[in-house]
């Protein structure tokens, strides 16, 4: 049987200055977090809104399901040519694929189906990923016997890949949240990453999500998910070393200096709050992009105090509205938390969100072929300028 626990979930923690390590919370939210165990040993937590009159205990409800131990495996291989890891999980080709509504292994649990929730409903969930890119345990890679070779190199895929389930309704969207539903989805994405880089495993902490079929999800219920990377991505290590030679030839921060100067052109920028900006970034690479940055520089979101968890729930759902409108149908979309790594160049980076569609007009997507995949050189359809108008111009 699942053993319930509630705990704190943390609040703003430390002074989110920019080269603070991740700290103790300094204050407390009313979010009520419960964890409990599944089946085959994988951790799952309900995040209940601060709001809720829930009063039954969700982790009192077990894991009916007959699984074997969850033992999944991974390992991860240098690439010299590109500086970088290429992780390798070949179990995570029997993952669901698609199943119909009435199967959906992230709606709660109900008489004939049991789901990844045992609960039968939920506010927030967030569970180990059954089919997960890294593991706890490492694998010997079938090609190990190379590692002694320098252009070989092998390591275990250790880490940490969760999924965020964001309501119970299936039928929903993030977008179609309600405030406080936002908000708790906020705090279990600051739990989860204060938890997570503590962990020796993790080197950086990545919440997102994929929208749509056309993005490549394959469970449609609404629902994100957190990578805990035993390395430093390519994308944050080549962001911070244009900041280190910023700051090297400037004396300032980079991402501040964007921010401050689509502030003064004015013409890219979509919403500005007291805490919050949004904008279309002048060398934009999708037909459909938008950043959004807090007006000050912290390394994460565990780092945002009260009032800027606040406002982010009304400028992140503004966003996404008008993004929505644009084309008046369904967007596939992508929207990426880029945090400081856990131990390294926190003084550098700067917290920020990555909102893009690969939808260009009206039943016409933007594909990556031949120039952006092979070479990594984008080009873009649509003039950030007019994309910023459009998004201003939206009737919500």
């Amino acid at each position: 049987m699942s053993e319930g626990l509630d705990v704190a979930v943390p609040g703003a923690r430390g002074s989110g200055t920019p080269d603070g390590a991740p700290q103790a919370a300094s204050s407390v939210s009313p979010v009520r977090k419960t964890a409990t165990t599944l089946a085959d040993g994988r951790e799952l937590f309900y995040f209940d809104d601060g709001d809720s009159d829930q009063t039954t205990d969700r982790a009192s409800f077990p894991d009916r399901r007959h699984l074997d131990a969850a033992a999944p495996s991974s390992s991860i291989r240098f690439d010299p040519l590109l500086d970088e890891w290429v992780t390798i999980a070949g179990h995570r080709q029997t993952r669901t694929h698609l199943p119909p509504d009435d199967e959906c292994p992230l709606c709660p649990s109900r008489d004939g189906h049991n789901s990844e929730i045992p609960a039968p409903d939920y506010d927030v969930v967030v569970f180990e990923n059954r089919f997960p890119s890294f593991a706890s345990t490492s694998v010997a890679d079938h090609d190990e016997a190379a590692a002694d070779d320098p252009l070989f190199v092998v390591a275990p895929g250790l880490g940490r890949c969760e999924v965020v389930c964001f309501t119970a309704d299936h039928d929903a969207a993030f977008s179609s949240l309600s405030p406080a539903r936002a908000r708790t989805v906020i705090e279990a994405w600051v739990d989860r990453t204060a938890e997570l880089s503590d962990r020796p495993d993790v080197e950086q902490v990545f919440c997102f999500e994929n929208r749509g079929e056309e993005i490549g999800v394959t469970l449609s219920h609404p629902h994100g998910q957190i990578y805990g990377y035993p390395f430093v991505t390519p994308r944050t290590r080549r962001m911070l070393e244009s900041a280190r030679a910023h700051r090297e030839r400037t004396g300032r921060n980079l991402f501040a200096d964007l921010v401050e100067h689509e502030l003064q052109a004015g013409t890219r920028v979509v919403v500005r709050g007291d805490h919050w900006t949004a904008f279309v970034p002048f060398a934009a690479h999708w037909p459909l992009e938008v950043h959004v940055y807090p007006n000050r520089q912290v390394p994460d979101l565990p780092s945002l105090t009260d009032e800027e968890r606040c406002e982010l729930v009304t400028v992140y759902l503004e966003v996404l509205r008008r993004m929505e409108r644009v084309h008046d149908g369904a967007l596939p979309y992508i929207a990426a938390w880029h945090q400081a790594p856990a131990r390294v160049d926190r003084d550098l980076a700067y917290l920020h969100l990555e909102v893009f569609s690969i939808r260009r007009a009206p039943g016409k997507l933007k594909y990556l072929a031949g120039s952006e995949s092979a070479m990594g050189a984008f080009v873009n359809d649509v003039l950030p300028e007019e994309a910023a108008r459009r998004l201003r111009d939206v009737v919500l």
